[in-house]
């Protein structure tokens, strides 16, 4: 039977509320309406990358990390972080946010708190929510920023103007916080902000170096909206979805100080010559900071930074553990290769694909069956004339190649948040017959990976994954599973 569109379905772990916290209906992993054998390489990658998503859950992770007793919250975060809170010190209690997956975070400090929250307003990407009682969820642009993400910005500011210091803010960020969460100084708008984003997103440059970017060209990122909540009491939740877990760099880092410079925002800027590109606003702007004509990002050391603490709730190498662990029970011998992926998406996809085939050959690093897992996030260098498909998918379709005519190995990619690129896909699952069923239909691996259009060849060959919106993002995660005869 060919084989076609991957998707996922999965049940929700710590809620028996499966609409509120936003999973899907409980079922066995399907190739559109295949049930694939438990012993099938495909059917473990995809229950491995099923597994890693119940566990990075928001619900989940924000119930690990808050526990009420009485009025007493205590608060833990990843690397022993932790504090606690008597909520009868504060007169009024309320909750913001940006992200793709605070809306069930916001569902999980609801259920938590419960009348003991006042109100709140969070920005969320479009089809990213789940139903809120108490907080007003606005659904916005992601990844260039649109009107609504500025007017659910202006609510959120709106609420952090009105407290007080007897007052507790939560602020909830995770990934796509940066397009979701921003207002700009005059003369920048909107438009400009837009046309920056896109070409820093084709140039190539990391995340963390785009993010210095924007914090700059931005009234909220960079620790200003926590200066804009003074003197209230501000408590940040964090899921991350960057490399080495920075807060200042997360959602672009909106209440923890920030280290970069206007300086750092312009070298970037020369570092991938694209300043001829970026609207005349936007440069003089950043040009008036650059020369102390423009006060910097609040830094260390500013003041009121007592009044504000963050605790990273959960993030990549989660996802890399759950993976291991699955793995085990599958009956492979996991090795996670790298926490830290990075580089160009077709480069590092050949890369991983000869992980998998010297597993299979030498024994190294581990000897089938197998499964290598690395976690990161790639980058895409495109021009203004590309296909459709996004990093995970071209990371895919790139190891395809080097996997052709390959027995007994799959290798996955996929991002955590389910959108992989401007797709409706997550990312794709290749083995050594995916080439073979392209030629059958007449495509042409390399052209379409020339013009990073990996979306179509997936599609045709029954390698591409879709799981809807995840309501996670722990960044992305590639499974390379080698099995034995």
């Amino acid at each position: 039977m060919q084989l076609n569109t991957c998707q996922i379905a999965r049940s929700c772990p710590g809620t028996e509320n499966i609409s509120r916290c936003g999973w899907l209906t409980t079922d066995p992993v399907r190739i559109y309406g295949l049930v694939m054998n438990t012993g099938d390489l495909r059917a473990r990658a995809l229950d491995i990358f099923s597994a890693v998503l119940d566990a990075a859950h928001p619900h989940q992770l924000m119930s690990e990390a808050l526990d009420l007793h009485g009025t007493i919250l205590d608060i833990k975060g990843l690397g022993g972080r932790q504090t606690r809170l008597d909520l009868n010190d504060y007169e009024r209690i309320v909750a913001v946010g940006a992200g793709k997956a605070t809306a069930p975070m916001a569902g999980a400090l609801e259920d938590l708190l419960q009348a003991r929250l006042e109100s709140g307003v969070i920005s969320v990407k479009y089809g990213h929510t789940v139903p809120l009682d108490r907080i007003d969820v606005r659904e916005s642009g992601h990844p260039v920023p649109d009107e609504s993400g500025i007017s659910a910005t202006r609510e959120i500011l709106t609420t952090l103007f009105s407290l007080g210091s007897d007052d507790l803010a939560f602020v909830m960020l995770s990934g796509g916080g940066s397009a979701l969460l921003d207002a700009y100084p005059e003369p920048i708008t909107l438009d400009n902000a837009q046309d920056t984003f896109t070409v820093l997103l084709n140039s190539g440059a990391p995340i963390h170096e785009i993010n210095v970017v924007r914090k700059h060209i931005s009234s909220v990122k960079g620790g200003q909206l926590a200066r804009l909540a003074l003197p209230a009491t501000v408590i940040t939740l964090v899921l991350s979805d960057v490399i080495g877990d920075p807060l200042d760099i997360i959602a672009s880092g909106p209440t923890v100080p920030d280290p970069s410079t206007f300086g750092d925002a312009l070298a970037i800027l020369d570092a991938y010559h694209v300043r001829e590109q970026i609207p005349r606003p936007v440069m003089e702007h950043l040009e008036k900071g650059g020369r102390g004509e423009i006060p910097e990002t609040p830094k260390e050391g500013d003041e009121g930074w007592q009044c504000c603490s963050s605790f990273l709730i959960g993030n990549n190498q989660l996802a890399m553990d759950t993976a291991a662990e699955r793995a085990a029970d599958l009956g492979l011998t996991p090795m996670i290769l790298t926490t830290t992926m990075q580089g160009e998406a077709s480069v590092v996809g050949e890369e991983m694909a000869r992980n998998l085939k010297r597993a299979l050959e030498t024994g190294e690093p581990r000897s089938p069956p197998c499964c290598l897992i690395a976690g990161g996030e790639t980058t895409c260098t495109i021009g203004s004339d590309c296909g459709l498909g996004g990093r995970s998918q071209e990371l895919a379709l790139a190891a395809a190649r080097e996997l052709r005519d390959t027995g007994n190995a799959v290798l996955l990619a996929a991002g955590t948040d389910g959108t992989d690129g401007p797709t409706d896909a997550a990312g794709g699952i290749v083995d050594g017959e995916t080439v073979g069923r392209g030629v059958e239909k007449g495509l042409i691996l390399d052209e379409y990976l020339e013009g990073h259009n990996a979306y179509p060849f997936l599609q045709s060959t029954g390698c591409l994954i879709k799981t809807g919106p995840t309501m996670t993002n722990i960044m992305d995660i590639v499974l390379m599973l080698a099995g034995t005869e």
